[in-house]
């Protein structure tokens, strides 16, 4: 078999994968991408897609449900405080309402850098820019993840400090939590809580290790980005040069 030329070499550098290229275009995420390929729901070129690895060169047209993939538009991210009974999904197979529904009309289509589970409060970042959503998820970046954390129950202040060595829970691990007693008012107790990989529902899975039962769970900050006196149910965008200072290494 008769190696690849350079020039082929070239000609695939010079592309990107179908789903980086819906990504970035802010249609979906990457993974969800996939999917909508599998699906049958892509074509390039005429030709319906049966699988991702397809990689899209200058001058290609790329058509998704029926609708040519838009140009992609400059990055743009939002802070956004989500209240508790909102699922951080486009849709919910159980008819919830989603924080999506809850945008306001002028928000472009968004996609969260991360999730809060349906019952927690706070920080949630929202971009039109799914391959920088997926960056900025990853333990990699080395952003902290801070919470307020109220829970029941008696706090013991060994407990907290053995977070700090990481812990597994029902086969799963965990890497090193910070976690500190703020105050007790009856029954309850204020945390906070910081750790940079936010698996699902992992401050719950480990207070509840530890014999602690969450009541409230408040995301204050997500790497240099802090809830402030952001209003419950606000958006609010993060202005151009903040972005740049804060997100330009993910963006090149």
């Amino acid at each position: 078999m008769s190696k690849p030329s350079k020039n082929q070499d070239k000609s695939q550098s010079d592309g990107e994968r179908i789903a980086k290229v819906m990504a970035r275009a802010g249609l979906c995420s990457r993974r969800e991408a996939e999917r909508w390929i599998e699906a049958g729901r892509v074509e390039v070129n005429g030709k319906k897609l049966t699988t991702p690895a397809c990689v899209i060169k200058k001058g290609d047209t790329v058509v998704v449900d029926g609708n040519v993939l838009p140009d992609k538009e400059p990055t743009r991210l939002w802070r956004y405080n989500k209240p508790a009974g909102l699922v951080t999904s486009h849709k919910d197979p159980e008819g919830r309402k989603t924080v999506f529904d809850a945008m306001p009309a002028h928000m472009p289509r968004v996609i969260s850098v991360g999730r809060l589970d349906l019952n927690s409060e706070g920080l949630l970042l929202l971009t039109n820019d799914g391959e920088l959503a997926r960056k900025l998820e990853l333990p990699d970046t080395g952003w902290t993840r801070r919470y307020r954390v109220r829970v029941h129950g008696s706090v013991d202040s060994k407990d907290l400090l053995a977070l700090g060595r990481g812990v597994t829970v029902d086969g799963v691990k965990y890497g090193p939590i910070t976690a500190s007693f703020d105050s007790r008012t009856g029954a309850n107790a204020w945390l906070t809580v910081s750790l940079k990989e936010g698996k699902n529902r992992e401050v719950r899975k480990v207070m509840e290790h530890i014999g602690l039962s969450v009541n409230r769970l408040i995301r204050t900050a997500y790497g240099p980005f802090q809830i402030g006196n952001l209003p419950e149910g606000e958006t609010e965008e993060v202005r151009p040069k903040a972005l740049r200072d804060q997100v330009g290494m993910f963006l090149k």
